[in-house]
């Protein structure tokens, strides 16, 4: 069983095309999006209309509820319909070795869609907020820094960002869960057409900060 997992598109559509042309080859079993198709560029319609095509099961993200200013009134008044139908979270069950486990979905945290799980976040914390939602393996966006975290028998998953990652590689992220007789966590990087993203964003109205930031990667 293979699932992918992205998140954190921002309206990047040609880093978008890119992870789908990556991602068709891979043929995984399950897609799931975590989020945050809008916002930072201007192509938050031709990304949901994709992902609304494909019926890829979406979280709603932070950006994904905002209205207000250039990159959120771009969006089409179906699309906007849409976005307000999306859940918080996701929860899956899988079994492994006859046992039973449940990975839940989230974009920021399964407390609130603006909290970053972030790799050093305390782990009591973390244990305390898994237990809560039921999740063994808890996958998240938000804050596009991607890790895989393993505390005991628990295990938290950012799997970064398609389109505006912030580690230091410009290269889109996403994460492939492999499930055999054991989990495997794969990080997908892939390459795009980062120059054309960031000229977009240069002719449009958006801050010339963000092409920037695409160009960086911070």
């Amino acid at each position: 069983m293979t699932i992918a997992l992205f998140s954190d598109i921002h309206a990047n559509l040609p880093a978008f095309e890119a992870f789908l042309a990556d991602i068709d080859s891979r043929k995984p079993d399950a897609v799931y999006c975590l989020g945050d198709m809008i916002g930072y560029n201007i192509w938050p319609n031709e990304v949901m209309d994709e992902i609304r095509r494909r019926g890829v099961a979406t979280l709603a993200g932070n950006h994904d509820l905002k209205t207000k200013g250039y990159a959120y009134e771009l969006v089409s008044a179906a699309n906007q319909a849409y976005l307000n139908t999306l859940p918080a979270n996701i929860e899956l069950e899988y079994q492994l070795n006859n046992d039973h486990f449940n990975i839940v979905l989230a974009h920021g945290s399964t407390r609130s869609i603006n909290e970053y799980v972030l790799e050093d976040l305390d782990e009591n914390y973390v244990l305390e907020m898994m237990r809560e939602a039921k999740a063994d393996i808890l996958c998240v966006g938000h804050s596009h820094l991607p890790y895989h975290r393993i505390i005991g028998n628990k295990q938290v998953v950012n799997i970064g960002s398609v389109g505006k990652p912030k580690d230091g590689n410009p290269m889109g992220c996403y994460v492939i869960l492999t499930i055999t007789d054991t989990i495997n966590v794969d990080f997908i990087r892939f390459s795009y057409d980062i120059e054309k993203a960031a000229q977009a964003i240069e002719d449009s109205p958006l801050p010339d900060d963000f092409a920037d930031r695409l160009r960086k990667a911070y």
